[in-house]
């Protein structure tokens, strides 16, 4: 038997190697005599900077410069800081809850509230639907966060770190504080919500908080303080956005293998597929095309195309694909080979896909071709979440099995 397998994409040659070498090690451990080849493409037909990465803004200020870029051009705090509160919207009212304020003690004389009470209560009373003629309400409106923001009003204004906070902001100064964090806050859960949906530049977003603010008794264009201050630092470190202002260049060029080639392929994907046609075609007798990545992509649009035109394409008895996304290309309309909808042409062999669930890169081919016997789906784990599974399918003994259960089950 022979077995010829087509490398993913973001391949090159070092990187190839060690994989051929994993794949053929795994192959021959249960078919001794079999002839493993493996069809590198990478060099030739993957993707590649021409003009040497001049589209990417801010690429030639960074060539060179080493690993720690982030110390060599200041970050976007106002960036990470909002980063920070639309994954966690109530953060710096935690921490203002944890911190409480210099010059209160905690205790007051019976009856007597708290500064922040007042704010509270201002945030109570604020209408969850402003009217067009209010700023508010026609700036809500314009960036798209009028439906989500008065469930973000009531999120705010019920959750048990805004009441905490306001019991510790005893004093003006601490309530003015704690006014322009309920802000933040309030604006973030409108945002979070809406996601994509949202229309709002930074101006617009901090004209919001300006706006929430002067209505809950706190300054306009205040700052939330040592909330803001303690949060900020942190922002930094773990938000993904001011190192990706910065890293742009070196992380577009780095990524150019990786979607450049899925994107080469979209475009000039028959140069790909004369190639792989040549090589498995060179030499007769039965095959088994092995794909992994995008590498499954082109053998499914080969075998799909040539069976198509009335000749399947010779000896190619099972092609099995490895964290693949065909099946996904094909229910977008994406797959060269098939219209969504169409059923895989007589001719085609028969299909094992190989998946892991954590594997975002992969993806279930026989829900989309119910009720053809030639399409089997075959899960594996290897226990490691996603990036790192994708590459996890060559040290699989699941994997190796799975084929050689495939293979033995052919006419």
């Amino acid at each position: 038997m022979r077995f010829v397998f087509v490398h993913g994409t973001g391949v090159r040659r070092e990187r190839h190697d060690v994989l051929a070498g994993r794949v053929r090690d795994g192959l021959t451990a249960r078919f001794p005599a079999a002839d493993v080849s493996s069809l590198y493409w990478g060099d030739r037909y993957g993707a590649s900077l021409g003009a040497g990465g001049l589209s990417v803004p801010g690429l030639q200020q960074t060539r060179g410069v080493g690993d720690d870029l982030l110390a060599l051009a200041p970050p976007d705090r106002e960036a990470a800081e909002w980063t920070l509160l639309l994954t966690d919207p109530l953060c710096e009212l935690s921490v203002l809850a944890e911190m409480g304020w210099d010059g209160g003690d905690g205790y007051r004389m019976p009856g007597v509230r708290s500064a922040g009470a007042g704010v509270l209560d201002a945030l109570a009373e604020l209408p969850p639907c402003p009217d067009r003629a209010d700023e508010l309400g026609e700036l809500l409106r314009e960036t798209a966060l009028f439906a989500t923001y008065p469930q973000a009003l009531s999120d705010v204004t019920h959750a048990q770190e805004t009441t905490r906070a306001a019991e510790r902001a005893e004093e003006e100064p601490a309530a003015r504080e704690l006014a322009v964090a309920a802000a933040r806050a309030v604006v973030a859960v409108a945002m979070a919500t809406a996601g994509a949906d949202a229309y709002c530049t930074g101006d617009e977003r901090d004209r919001l908080v300006d706006l929430l603010t002067a209505r809950l008794g706190g300054d306009a264009r205040g700052a939330a303080g040592r909330a803001t201050a303690v949060l900020g630092r942190l922002a930094l470190r773990v938000t993904t956005q001011p190192a990706l202002n910065l890293w742009r260049g070196p992380l577009t060029t780095k990524a150019t293998p990786f979607l450049g080639d899925i994107l080469r392929y979209q475009a000039r994907g028959q140069e790909l597929r004369d190639f792989l046609h040549r090589e498995i075609t060179a030499e007769p007798g039965p095959t088994v095309l092995i794909g992994h990545s995008l590498g499954g992509i082109a053998l499914v649009d080969l075998l799909a195309l040539a069976a198509a035109r009335g000749e399947p394409v010779p000896g190619a008895e099972l092609v099995v694909t490895v964290g693949s996304q065909a099946p996904f290309l094909y229910e977008l309309g994406a797959l060269t080979a098939l219209e969504p909808g169409e059923t895989l042409p007589d001719g085609f062999p028969r299909w094992l896909n190989i998946y892991d669930r954590q594997d975002l890169l992969a993806f279930l081919a026989e829900p989309v071709f119910p009720g053809d016997p030639r399409v089997v789906d075959h899960e594996v784990s290897s226990r490691q979440p996603f990036l790192p599974c994708h590459s996890a399918y060559w040290k699989l003994g699941s994997v190796y099995d799975r084929i050689a259960q495939a293979v033995a089950e052919l006419p």
